[in-house]
């Protein structure tokens, strides 16, 4: 099989791009990387010496491709299939990789942030740093509550790139900043998410990991 997916199923990222990959039933062979193990942490870093996941591997075209917008931007131009992640027009290709930053940078990274600070010890946590991310958290939390008042997916009637982003993104920083109660368009957005089949299908593979996510101190 062409395809080789380098990833970890508690992964955020990981789960960003493993959507795009079901979402079409693109044919792909899975490999989990245990970074902590140290036979599977040197083969991975062969791979990818950044050490950073998830990665797809191309063995038809010879490619290694990294970062979850990359592959599946590489997957829309390759291997497409009845969902497109990125529109064709050009103005709302734009839109849609925005859209897909604003999840990453304002809602996905603030929340790792929260979770990494859980995995400190006790005397390294950052309280105060802690509070600044669930300030970001929060913010980003408003803009998205305005945006999906009339929006069914992120960029309105078609599911993209951009819901990938929001997916993963939303779905953990629920657990650290919940917003079900207090943004009313943002949960309703992910339930529709969980409720999408190639979302569903990565949330049940993860099931049996979810003892490792670290909860609140």
């Amino acid at each position: 099989m062409s395809l080789t997916y380098h990833y970890h199923p508690l992964a955020s990222f990981c789960w960003k791009a493993l959507i795009a990959l079901y979402e079409n039933d693109t044919p792909f062979v899975s490999v989990l990387v245990d970074l902590t193990d140290e036979q599977s942490r040197s083969a991975f870093l062969k791979l990818s010496p950044i050490g950073k996941m998830p990665v797809l591997r191309d063995d038809r075209r010879d490619c290694t491709i990294p970062e979850s917008t990359i592959i599946i931007d590489y997957l829309d131009r390759h291997y497409p299939g009845v969902t497109r992640f990125i529109p064709e027009d050009a103005d709302l290709a734009l839109k849609t990789r925005l859209r897909d930053r604003f999840y990453d940078l304002y809602v996905h990274d603030p929340m790792q942030r929260v979770v990494a600070d859980r995995l400190r010890p006790a005397d390294k946590r950052d309280p105060h740093g802690v509070g600044q991310e669930r300030s970001r958290l929060r913010n980003a939390y408003a803009i998205i509550e305005q945006e999906m008042a009339s929006n069914h997916w992120a960029m309105g009637n078609d599911f993209t790139l951009a819901d990938c982003a929001a997916a993963p993104a939303l779905f953990y920083a629920n657990k650290v900043e919940p917003f079900a109660e207090s943004h009313g368009h943002v949960g309703r957005y992910l339930d529709r998410l969980m409720q999408r089949p190639s979302f569903a299908r990565v949330v049940e593979e993860a099931q049996p990991y979810f003892r490792l996510f670290p909860q609140e101190p």
